[in-house]
């Protein structure tokens, strides 16, 4: 069925092994169950709502997940969503969202809840196997933003998406560019995160703790003792059995005054 060698398929295994289908379809089900177990999966679970996918995700903490766009007790955007801003621990699994419904919108949409790729129907095996492969070969940084959490959106890969920052050479070139693109990005989602705090405290603690981590590597690497002491100010603040607003002001105004003034953007709000 698929031209993957054996060494492939067992590099695709650890990710294959526990999936979850979301598909009210059941004759869509069966031939994505018969094409995952051919790729080597050993625990495979079919939902058709949303509700029950998210119960079942709970229990069955699958590595990687396929959904259907909608159904009659369906909507696959707000599952991924949901299963993006949860607590569990296959949060930031691949998601594959599998529909004949590929519109422009439709993809935008898949990619902004934090989709990894989209397969439109009717697909082949092979077709199938390279979104695999993408996302169990291909790792993306993870996103931890406000109003976006998911995988790394510039890497969005679908055979029906042509839109902006998809491809490698969107990257910043050059190890000083690239640091600079790292700092830029965590300090947007700090701005962002203190701003929409009393929103959403629970994501915003979240997306702050991700940064602290992510700025306090950049400050190892690139041996910036400043950086190094701002963030060691919002690890203590984030380390408290309660964080709030006022709480995180300090420090996280202590890491933006860390921005290079000649760049306004660098402080704007972003998620």
């Amino acid at each position: 069925m698929f031209a993957a060698d054996t060494r492939k398929l067992a590099r695709l295994e650890p990710t294959v092994r526990r999936t979850l289908i979301v598909e009210p379809n059941l004759h869509a089900a069966r031939l994505l169950v018969d094409i995952i177990k051919g790729l080597g999966a050993r625990e495979i679970h079919v939902e058709q709502t949303d509700a029950k996918a998210m119960i079942m995700a709970r229990e069955l903490e699958p590595g990687l997940i396929f959904t259907e766009r909608g159904g009659a007790a369906l909507d696959g955007e707000a599952f991924v969503r949901q299963l993006r801003r949860s607590h569990l621990g296959c949060r930031n699994a691949p998601v594959i969202m599998v529909t004949a419904d590929a519109t422009a919108n439709t993809i935008k949409g898949a990619r902004d809840v934090g989709v990894h790729e989209f397969l439109r129907k009717p697909f082949t095996s092979a077709d199938l196997l390279k979104r695999v492969e993408n996302v169990a070969l291909k790792p993306r940084d993870w996103i931890e933003g406000i109003a976006y959490v998911g995988p790394d959106r510039r890497r969005f890969n679908s055979g029906e998406y042509a839109g902006p920052q998809k491809r490698k050479n969107d990257r910043p070139t050059g190890a000083i560019a690239v640091a600079a693109a790292v700092k830029d990005q965590a300090l947007r989602i700090l701005a962002a995160a203190l701003d929409q705090f009393d929103t959403d405290p629970v994501q915003a603690a979240r997306a702050a703790r991700q940064q602290a981590v992510t700025l306090k590597q950049l400050a190892m690497k690139t041996s910036d003792a400043r950086m190094a002491v701002a963030v060691s100010a919002l690890d203590v603040a984030l380390s408290g059995t309660t964080t709030s607003k006022a709480s995180l002001a300090g420090p996280i105004g202590g890491l933006l005054a860390l921005a290079d003034p000649a760049d306004p953007a660098a402080t704007r709000k972003t998620g």
